[in-house]
């Protein structure tokens, strides 16, 4: 039931901005987190449905290289998701080569970047990540109020250094219903060192305040940043 109606609002993402054609090749970057698990469920399930025919893996950064292979090998299974886990020095350059004082930006792009690389290289042309509608307003508000610019988060984005084209189909969901959707899944421990200490932690109790002062704030944030063609 829960996973019929994440995979109804990921379908609405596929209709709006044609995430998924016929002959895709698309990798999902699975964590282990329960939103990448989520993502990997939907378009497994979506799969066997859709009137549209394309091919399916799962590709997992090792970032610390402690990831729990056979955890995710069942996972994968149960959706007939193949994977792939690829080890990765990430969390050591960024963490004690580095030792970058706000982590997250660098390791995001790090390991996007591998992620890229490995669909560009297993013959890929569509990366899905499982980045949320509060994803997308964290990320307006922290470039906003860190990097002094307006840059938000797009839905879907074509990477010409590996013309790799990366989707979120999850941009519809909120964090909230993703929890709820999630209950039943064995989420897998985060390894990261900074885990829930991170200046996005931080903009989430904000954002919280600001819908206090002005309700919905966070939705009509989100309306306005995926509605922006209109302006």
């Amino acid at each position: 039931m829960n996973i019929q109606r994440a995979i109804s609002a990921m379908h609405r993402g596929i209709e709006k901005f044609n995430f998924i054609e016929d002959g895709d090749r698309v990798a999902i970057g699975l964590s282990g987190g329960k939103d990448s698990m989520l993502l990997t469920a939907c378009l497994g399930t979506y799969r066997r449905f859709s009137n549209k025919k394309f091919s399916l893996m799962a590709l997992c950064i090792d970032t610390f290289n402690d990831a729990n292979k056979e955890a995710l090998q069942a996972f994968c299974k149960e959706y007939s998701v193949e994977l792939k886990i690829i080890s990765s020095n990430i969390g050591e350059v960024v963490f004690d080569i580095r030792k970058e004082k706000n982590p997250c930006s660098l390791c995001a792009k790090m390991r996007r970047g591998a992620l890229c690389s490995a669909c560009n290289e297993l013959g890929y042309n569509k990366l899905a990540l499982a980045h949320n509608a509060d994803d997308m307003i964290e990320t307006f508000m922290l470039s906003l109020s860190h990097e002094n610019r307006l840059n938000a988060m797009q839905p879907k984005s074509y990477m010409s250094k590996t013309d790799v084209t990366v989707i979120r189909p999850l941009i519809f969901l909120w964090e909230n219903q993703i929890k709820e959707y999630t209950k039943d899944f064995k989420i897998l421990k985060n390894s990261c060192p900074i885990d829930r200490k991170t200046e996005r932690e931080n903009m989430k109790e904000t954002i919280k305040k600001i819908n206090k002062i002005f309700p919905d704030f966070n939705k009509k944030l989100f309306e306005a940043i995926i509605n922006y063609e209109r302006y």
